[in-house]
């Protein structure tokens, strides 16, 4: 029973970050005019119009990321994943979308991963113009300490 009992109160803070993600996630979706779509583990897709593919991954510190198979996505890529991130870092839209885009644009012309760090949050791009995804951005806090 003690065991039953230690086990219950241990599972307590997982479900409540999987409350948490479930609910950032639906938050994602409603603003971005998307839907919350299958979780797996840590992770929900987020379907958006278009062929732009949300990720949401809860962890320690929550990471969203926008897939494309075009080397250099539209507009609303950027517009839909800096949306998106302005729920998860607090920055205003304008302003992670200017990030990510810096970071797409440096990953396309020095061919690797872009990273780039800003207040207490990351956004990251790589792009690839031999596979299916061609582009993979994302942003998310950096975890204390």
């Amino acid at each position: 029973m003690l065991r039953f009992a230690l086990a219950c109160l241990l599972l307590i803070p997982a479900a409540a970050r999987a409350d948490e993600c479930d609910g950032l996630a639906q938050r994602i979706a409603a603003t971005t005019g998307g839907k919350v779509g299958r979780r797996a583990g840590p992770s929900i897709d987020i379907r958006v119009p278009g062929s732009i593919k949300l990720d949401l991954t809860c962890r320690a510190e929550p990471i969203v990321q926008a897939s494309s198979g075009e080397t250099t996505p539209s507009a609303t890529f950027f517009r839909d994943l800096a949306i998106a991130s302005e729920l998860l870092v607090g920055e205003p839209a304008g302003t992670v979308e200017a990030v990510i885009a810096k970071a797409h644009a440096t990953a396309l012309s020095e061919r690797r991963k872009s990273f780039i760090q800003q207040n207490g949050w990351s956004a990251s791009c790589y792009t690839d113009s031999t596979g299916s995804i061609r582009t993979l951005c994302s942003i998310g806090r950096i975890p204390p300490g």
